[in-house]
């Protein structure tokens, strides 16, 4: 089954910035595409969101995970966790670590990620960082998180956090993404 499970950031929702666009693209390319709302989602943990991902979602050799922001440790987790080999994994404007003073960033990431398990469960990592998140979710994010999990970073310049509203960045598409994917 080729499935893609899509995850937002914090406060977000699956109608948010670019979510929509992709999942209509993939949809008429013949994916069952899974796009949740994620519980806790103003102020996303481990806790709750990593069981409700892992009962709720669907993970086979076939799978893609498309995540945004706050998303993005969430799908590390999500990684260490599965007993299957995905497809593909593409992190937008990730993040591993505690970033700023945002409350929220230590119940959503984790001290230790089990780096070995999360390239073992992915084919194709992706990471795409912008060199210039207002966050901190910048290139230099996405090259740890690339390099542990073998995979690739791509750098946008100057794209920011590629969906915020609070930087007044709609993004409501992202063709890059749809290139990414076969």
């Amino acid at each position: 089954m080729r499935n893609v499970i899509l995850l937002h950031g914090v406060g977000d929702s699956p109608d948010s910035f670019w979510l929509p666009y992709i999942r209509a693209a993939l949809q008429k390319r013949g994916y069952d595409v899974w796009s949740p709302q994620l519980p806790d989602h103003m102020n996303p943990n481990l806790v709750v969101q990593l069981p409700f991902v892992l009962q709720n979602g669907v993970f086979t050799s076939e799978t893609i995970i498309i995540a945004h922001s706050a998303g993005c440790p969430l799908t590390l987790a999500v990684l260490e966790n599965i007993p299957v080999r995905i497809k593909q994994t593409i992190l937008v404007a990730g993040f591993f670590k505690p970033i700023g003073q945002l409350e929220f960033v230590k119940a959503i990431t984790k001290e230790y990620y089990d780096w070995k398990k999360i390239k073992n469960n992915v084919e194709q990592f992706i990471a795409i960082n912008s060199d210039n998140d207002p966050w901190g979710c910048t290139d230099e994010q996405g090259k740890v998180m690339a390099s542990q999990a073998g995979g690739t970073l791509i750098v946008p310049h100057g794209e920011g956090h590629m969906g915020s509203n609070t930087h007044n960045q709609p993004y409501t598409d992202f063709p890059l993404l749809l290139k990414l994917i076969e």
